[in-house]
This record gives structure tokens, C-alpha cells and sequence, in this order.
């Protein structure tokens, strides 16, 4: 059974989280599991270089993000409170973090450990990060931190991290880490940590006999596995919903080189084309649609309003009528 971890590396909950897991992981005497961490970010809006904690509190936008993981605490509230529970779970009594990081390189090394050396290395790796976060108190945005961190792993050549300085952006598993964040969010992942297992989710850093029982139910749950092609398609639908058409269309460019042709994915992609004011592209990929299948009410109605937003008001009025004659409720 796959235990994924959704977290993130500067969220306190995520480390005492970790060894409350390895608690009930210890003791479990049922199927073979691997564990997986995913990404999430409490604080997406974190500066790629770190500032100190001390200055970041003095910033609103990261005030709301720290409240947000301690409703009804104040962020040094929250601070003292995680510092408790860490000491209680073994993690040290000068645990704390100093600093505001993004977490986005970390989340990619993390991504990559597992791409290269499966879920062991991942796990040293994910616990080294923690470790200099909030045991070292270290700045885990920092690349030499980073780079110490891959080289210990043996994954310094393969992070990118040998040669000439990196572009974050082009690096490899940059692109993974950015489809992983977004598949979170189409599953509806919202804190930090969430674990989920066959198709069941547990938020939180529960305790560990309240994990083991979430173990013993997940693996008597067998939900349909469905091919990764419709899973992904599902999940580009989800952010679709979730109004983030440009994440949509992050998720479905592999569905269009590999699957272009099917009328499922270019209605998805003109809806995200759309929904992000590409209005050209959606055009072209509705008419395209619209020939095909003259029937197609909603594409139709689409076209129509892709052509209102443009100014050609006459070619939308036609689309319009049809659309709204053949499906009433598009008159409205």
C-alpha cells in the first residue's frame, strides 16, 4: 500500500507528523507499505531567499499564511505550542524555525530523491530537510544548504547542483514539482500534513495509534484504479473548477502531445483557454469542435461566447441561438 505524505518541509505539524508515522509504521503488521512525500505549501508567496522569522512576522501576507495553519492562535502562539509537541515527540528542545523559506527547491530535491533512489532515499532526504529547518535552524532556501543536503544523498549531479550555477526553472524534476503541487490541489489536499491511502485522506499530525487505524481502514479500501491518462484529465478538470485555468493546462499539455486528437482533452483545453483569456486559442480549438460536430450545444455555446468577449458580435449572436436552441437552458 502507497502512503503519500502531502507537506510541507517548514510546516512544524510535517515533522512531528513524520515521526508520529514512523510510530504507527513501527507496530503495523499488515500489508508492505511505501511511503511517498508530495508537496504542499502553507506559504506559497514565501521569497525564494529566506528572510528571518523576526522580520517575517512584521509582513501581513505571512501573518495570514501562519495563522492559517493555527486557527485561533497567533503565529508565536502557534510557535510555542509546536515547540511543545516537538519536544514531547523526541525532536529536541531548541526546535524551531528562524527563518521564512521557499520551499519550492526543497520540494524539488525531495521530489528527485524519489525519482532516483525510491522511497528509502527520499525518506533521508526528507528528514535531512527537516532537520536543518528546525533542528539546525538552518536556511533550507539557501542552495549550498540544499547542495550539502544532495551531495550526503548522491544526488548532487542529478539535482543539478554540479557545474555552473542553476536555473531553478529548468532544472531536473522542476517540472515534476510543479505538476505535484498542482495534483495536491486538485485532490483537494488544504494542510499540511495530509496523508492519504487509497483513495482516503487524514489531515493533520495525528496521533499514532489515530494513523494506525487510518492505516487498517485504507487498507480495506480498494478503490477503482483508473488509467493515468483519465487521471490526469480529472485532475485538470478539478483546477479547472477551482478557477486556475493555467494550472489546468499545466496538467493537460502531456494529455495534448500524446492524445491530441481526442475530443475529450481539446474541450478541456478550450475551456482553460478560455478561462485564462486566451481567447485565439480557445477560438480556434472551439471551431475546430464546432465543425466536427455540429450537434455539440455546449461547444457551440462556448464558441459563442468566446467570440462576445472578442467583439464579433454578430458571429457570437449565431452560435448563441443555436446553442440555446438546441439546449434551452443556455438562453438564459
Amino acid at each position: 500500500m502507497r502512503i503519500e505524505i502531502w507537506a510541507d518541509v517548514v510546516c512544524g505539524w510535517a515533522h512531528i507528523g513524520k515521526r508520529r508515522l514512523e510510530k504507527a509504521l513501527a507496530s503495523w503488521d499488515g500489508e508492505p507499505v511505501e511511503v511517498v512525500w508530495r508537496p504542499y505549501q502553507i506559504d506559497p508567496s514565501a521569497p525564494a531567499e529566506a528572510v528571518p522569522m523576526a522580520q517575517a512576522l512584521l509582513d501581513p501576507v505571512a501573518d495570514e499564511a501562519l495563522r492559517a495553519c493555527s486557527p485561533g492562535l497567533s503565529p508565536a502562539e502557534n510557535r510555542a505550542r509546536v515547540a511543545e509537541v516537538a519536544a514531547s515527540e523526541g525532536l529536541g528542545a531548541q526546535w524551531g524555525s528562524s527563518y521564512r523559506a521557499g520551499t519550492l527547491e526543497a520540494h524539488r530535491l525531495i521530489a528527485l530523491a524519489y525519482e532516483e533512489g525510491g522511497a528509502a532515499l527520499q525518506d533521508r532526504v526528507v528528514e535531512r530537510v527537516l532537520n536543518a529547518h528546525f533542528v539546525e535552524v538552518r536556511d533550507i532556501s539557501d542552495l549550498a544548504v540544499l547542495t550539502e543536503i544532495a551531495a550526503d544523498a548522491g544526488l548532487a549531479e542529478a539535482a543539478g547542483y554540479t557545474g555552473a550555477g542553476p536555473d531553478r526553472q529548468t532544472l531536473p524534476g522542476a517540472e515534476l514539482t510543479r505538476e505535484l503541487l498542482l495534483t495536491g490541489k486538485a485532490k483537494g489536499v488544504r494542510t499540511s500534513p495530509t496523508i492519504v491511502a487509497n483513495g482516503l485522506a487524514l489531515e493533520g499530525a495525528q496521533p499514532p495509534e489515530t494513523i494506525a487505524a487510518f492505516l487498517r481502514d485504507a487498507a480495506g479500501h480498494a478503490p477503482r484504479r483508473l488509467p493515468a491518462e483519465v487521471e490526469r484529465l480529472r485532475h485538470a478538470e478539478s483546477l479547472l473548477d477551482q478557477r486556475d485555468p493555467f494550472g489546468a493546462l499545466t496538467l493537460l499539455r502531456p494529455l495534448m502531445d500524446a492524445h491530441g486528437d481526442d475530443r475529450g482533452v481539446r474541450l478541456l483545453a478550450a475551456r482553460a483557454y478560455f478561462g485564462s483569456a486566451q481567447l485565439n486559442r480557445a477560438r480556434t480549438a472551439l471551431e475546430s469542435l464546432v465543425a466536427e460536430s455540429p450537434d455539440d450545444s455546449y461547444a457551440r455555446h462556448l464558441l459563442g461566447r468566446t467570440l462576445q468577449r472578442q467583439g464579433r458580435h454578430e458571429e457570437a449572436t449565431t452560435h448563441l441561438t443555436l446553442a440555446a436552441t438546441m439546449t434551452p437552458d443556455y438562453a438564459a
